[in-house]
This record gives C-alpha cells, structure tokens and sequence, in this order.
C-alpha cells in the first residue's frame, strides 16, 4: 500500500489522536513532515515534536498534543491543497481562519509558516490546510 498524500495522512492522524485524547502520535518522517510539526509547535498545537529512530532503522516524528483542561487544542482539520489539485494564495488572499481561532498552513519559498507569519513576511504560497 502505498500512501498518495503524506501530509493529509499525517493531520488525519493529529485529528483522530486529538479526538480521543491521545498525548503524541508518530508518523513516518519527511522534511516537509517535520516542518509542519513545527509550524503547528510554534502555534501551540503541538507540545513537542521530535524525530526519532524506530524499529528497522526507519525515522519517525513523534509528536506531543497540547492538552488544556477542555482537552486538545486541535478541533478540526481540513485539507486544502491536494495532490489532484493545488491551491495557492498570495498575501492579499490570506484571511482569518475561524475568525483568528485557527490557522492555516502554508508552503512558502521563505519555509512552511502560518498564515500569520505569511502576512508579516509579504509572501503567499501553497495553502496546505487549516487547523482550529
């Protein structure tokens, strides 16, 4: 089995953890991967993200959910850009995701950053998803 859209299988997984309460979640490591962990650390969706080696020698990235008292910070995850069709946005496009409650994730030539960070940057990209 082979897996088509790592990134969609990697917030997939964040989400259904979330969901159940769940402290950390691994994922097979990818550069990309490990930069959106830390894109989300930064934005306090995430408590820790580290990567590790497993069994067979493979890296994985394990990541740690911030929990607050009504449990995880992440409610909901959606996929904008796919493999079958790109979205990109340029600064002018980005707005408030949930009325500034969540963000959205953005490949860009500076790096893989928030809309947020995109804003005071001046540059757009790739949207990848949003989180709230």
């Amino acid at each position: 089995m082979s897996i088509t859209d790592p990134i969609a299988n990697m917030i997939t997984s964040l989400k259904n953890a979330a969901m159940v309460q769940k402290e950390s979640v691994t994922v097979p490591f990818s550069n990309i991967k490990f930069a959106i962990a830390r894109c989300l650390e930064e934005n306090g969706y995430l408590s820790q993200s580290t990567k590790k080696t497993e069994k067979k020698n493979m890296p994985v990235i394990e990541m740690k959910i911030t929990m607050n008292a009504q449990g995880s910070k992440i409610h909901e995850v959606k996929r904008v850009s796919k493999p079958s069709r790109r979205v990109y946005k340029n600064v002018r496009e980005l707005s408030p995701v949930k009325n500034g409650s969540g963000i959205l994730v953005l490949s860009t030539p500076k790096g893989i950053m928030s809309d947020v960070q995109a804003k005071k940057e001046q540059v757009g990209g790739e949207a990848l998803f949003m989180i709230w």
